[in-house]
């Protein structure tokens, strides 16, 4: 089973690349995180923003495998807490297939992508820089993944 966290923004910060591959590399073989950026799209124009992130959200789609668990990161999403992302990563284990983490850019994520989640989960009702989401979505499932398995990094 892959875990493929999709998100719009590319050469970021070096302390970003290192938060997340710290994360990624703590999890198991058998459930590997892989990381796919995709270009944000600029632009200054009126209506700019929307034209970007639909060419990013079309990007986003192609990249995700068929039959895929698609989950967007939307701030209007289902917020969890800690045990309970621990029982939602087990019965995505359960049920076997791939998941997909969706991190929209600047703009946010687009909304063929919203359409296309199979649900949307929420970090937070705070707004986070969209780079900072990936470091702070990988930790979160480790953690997940920890408590499950037992290990000591998650104390409540």
């Amino acid at each position: 089973m892959k875990l493929r966290l999709i998100a719009a923004g590319a050469r970021l910060p070096a302390w970003i690349n290192s938060g997340f591959s710290e994360y990624a590399k703590r999890f198991p073989p058998e459930t590997p995180l892989e990381l796919i950026e995709i270009s944000v799209v600029r632009g200054q124009a009126q209506g700019a923003a929307e034209r970007a992130t639909h060419v990013e959200g079309a990007r986003m789609l192609a990249v995700i495998p068929p039959k895929t668990w698609v989950v967007a990161l939307d701030v209007t999403g289902r917020a969890v807490d800690t045990p309970a992302l621990a029982r939602w990563w087990a019965k995505r284990l359960q049920d076997g297939r791939d998941v997909a983490f969706l991190i929209g850019g600047p703009d946010g994520l687009a909304a063929q992508c919203l359409t296309r989640a199979d649900e949307r989960l929420s970090l937070s009702p705070l707004t986070f820089p969209h780079s900072l989401v990936r470091v702070l979505l990988a930790e979160q499932l480790y953690r997940a993944i920890s408590l499950l398995k037992g290990h000591p990094y998650h104390r409540e």
